[in-house]
């Protein structure tokens, strides 16, 4: 009728939600199993020379499941529980952490990150695992440079002063923590996520 009277539509367009219930689900989901193995000390792996954190893997299995926003949504939770740790839990470098620029933003990049060099990745590798593994190493290597970078860049004095030494060697001991902390850690993060995100996909995209 309104066709014909040449009439327009008053009605307001409907406006898709910033995320589905689904998507919540999951942000939730992930966000929590981030905060239990931050609390319990399980999101710490042990190996010969130091402690690998997988705290970051939840933020990269939201992203290759659910997308980017769930992923930087769990990136961003996990980044305010950091800053929550440097407050109730302080231990020598915490002041840093209660930046948001380095809690906070080099965990959103994570799970952005991980799902476009996924999604680029698996237009040139066939194998949906490899390019999921490769992923999970590179958003890996983006909480570990991000976060150490940021350090370097704003607090290079005080995390000499922190650790007492001189400022000229703190460039050589981010680079060592980037190197021998950073590459097993994503290393062990790709060994979760893979086989991980392949069963998800399953459940929530009932591939």
């Amino acid at each position: 009728m309104q066709k014909e009277l040449g009439m327009k539509s008053t009605a307001a367009p409907v406006r898709r939600p910033l995320f589905t219930t689904r998507e919540l689900t999951i942000v939730g989901m992930l966000s929590g199993i981030t905060m239990l193995l931050g609390l319990t000390g399980y999101g710490f792996v042990p190996l010969p020379m130091m402690k690998a954190t997988i705290l970051h893997v939840p933020v990269i299995i939201g992203a290759l499941v659910a997308g980017p926003r769930v992923g930087a949504m769990v990136g961003f939770m996990f980044g305010c529980f950091s800053i929550f740790q440097a407050i109730t839990s302080p231990v020598i470098l915490s002041f840093a952490f209660l930046n948001p620029v380095i809690s906070i933003l080099p965990r959103v990049l994570i799970g952005i990150g991980a799902y476009y060099i996924y999604h680029f990745l698996s237009r040139i590798i066939t194998k949906q695992s490899v390019s999921m593994a490769l992923a999970a190493l590179a958003g890996s290597m983006i909480n570990t440079i991000g976060v150490m970078g940021g350090i370097y860049v704003i607090y290079a004095k005080d995390f000499a002063a922190a650790r007492d030494i001189p400022l000229d060697n703190v460039v050589n001991i981010i680079l060592g923590i980037c190197t021998f902390n950073g590459i097993p850690e994503a290393v062990v993060s790709a060994v979760i996520t893979v086989p991980v995100v392949l069963v998800l996909n399953k459940v929530v995209h009932n591939k």
